[in-house]
């Protein structure tokens, strides 16, 4: 069973990782705007930090199974700050798949347990699609 604790440095943190999803996707409606997509990035990482910790974030970043997609994201952000938007955010993009994909099913945990939103998710139709992609997560 995985234990959901929340203080209030992972509350913050969920709500960075949030906000930088939203200014991503905020930047990418806005014809590839770098200024959204580039604070979409520091909100992200910073969420990811504060969720997992900055000794997490570093192991997790630097992991030798993991410089592929870390490799693939840091370009992408290079890219997005010296103007070149579309190229970062297919390699962010790919680094992100690759870099989070191991995450999907505790995700997938995460979101049936929200209060409103967790009703969706627990839906027969949306839980056997959770439930496929649950037993194919990768041992780290």
């Amino acid at each position: 069973m995985v234990s959901f604790e929340m203080n209030d440095r992972k509350k913050i943190g969920l709500g960075l990782t949030g906000f930088g999803i939203f200014f991503t996707f905020l930047g990418v409606i806005f014809l590839f705007d770098k200024g959204l997509l580039a604070m979409g990035n520091i909100l992200f990482l910073s969420g990811v930090a504060l969720t997992i910790g900055l000794k997490s974030t570093l192991q997790f970043f630097t992991k030798p199974q993991n410089y592929k997609g870390t490799i693939s994201f840091g370009a992408g952000f290079f890219f997005v700050v010296i103007g070149w938007p579309i190229l970062g955010m297919i390699l962010e993009s790919y680094g992100f798949i690759i870099l989070f994909s191991g995450f999907w099913p505790t995700l997938a945990v995460f979101l049936q347990r929200i209060p409103v939103l967790g009703w969706v998710f627990q839906q027969p139709f949306v839980r056997s699609l959770f439930d496929r992609y649950r037993g194919k997560r990768v041992p780290v």
